[in-house]
């Protein structure tokens, strides 16, 4: 039985990686990046820290990690993401449907903290999240399952009762790692490898809908 959906942030509940990708590659070609875009696909659902680790490893000394850091703010205090914009329409009702069908949720991204929040206000959704926990407070980032089992445990729920729903390879790996149930979001534009996921669904109503059978096939088998 599902008792919890733990949902990733960016790709799940707003189409942010492209708006990031395409930010991030700007600074570095103002930096003095020469690659293509292809070779920062691997900062996809990393942390702050780890995103920057990519790219400085990318720089190979053109610009050191202080310089990209500062660059990367500076390009989004200038040019900041409107997240109501690129939030995916369903997202809202699709959440609020589970929750007010007694499912817990719980939003778990490698963002900080901050941006997590100001987010969710942005998109108006922050009442639907019984727990909010961002990868800058935990040890061990995604691909660890540290953050879903802080999630879990900060619900009451167990580990096998729930569902993450996730977009990247790390994410979904986080997932399994975990030892939940994991629902991936359909997205071809990345390179994420999503055949470890247990579903895909194209949309956060399809994903609510999945929870459901789910829930109705477990009580089907409840004596």
């Amino acid at each position: 039985m599902i008792k919890a959906v733990l949902c990733d942030m960016d790709g799940i509940l707003y189409d942010s990686e492209q708006f990031y990708l395409d930010g991030n590659y700007t600074v570095l070609q103002q930096l003095g990046y020469t690659g293509g875009k292809e070779a920062m696909l691997g900062s996809i659902g990393l942390t702050m820290e780890g995103i920057y680790s990519v790219y400085a490893k990318l720089m190979d000394g053109i610009a050191d990690r202080h310089e990209i850091i500062k660059a990367i703010s500076a390009h989004y205090a200038a040019e900041p993401p409107d997240y109501k914009a690129i939030m995916f329409p369903d997202v809202p009702e699709a959440l609020r449907s589970l929750r007010d069908e007694g499912i817990l949720l719980a939003c778990c991204s490698s963002s900080p903290l901050q941006i997590i929040e100001e987010s969710l206000r942005q998109m108006g959704i922050p009442d639907v999240f019984a727990f909010v926990e961002s990868g800058e407070r935990i040890t061990h980032a995604k691909p660890a399952p540290d953050i879903y089992l802080s999630a879990a445990a900060a619900l009451g729920v167990r580990a096998d009762e729930c569902a993450v729903y996730e977009d990247s390879d790390i994410g979904i790996a986080a997932g399994k790692a975990a030892g939940m149930l994991v629902i991936a979001r359909e997205d071809h534009r990345f390179n994420q490898k999503q055949d470890r996921a247990d579903h895909i669904v194209r949309s956060a109503a399809e994903m609510a809908a999945l929870v459901r059978k789910e829930n109705l096939h477990a009580g089907s088998h409840t004596d």
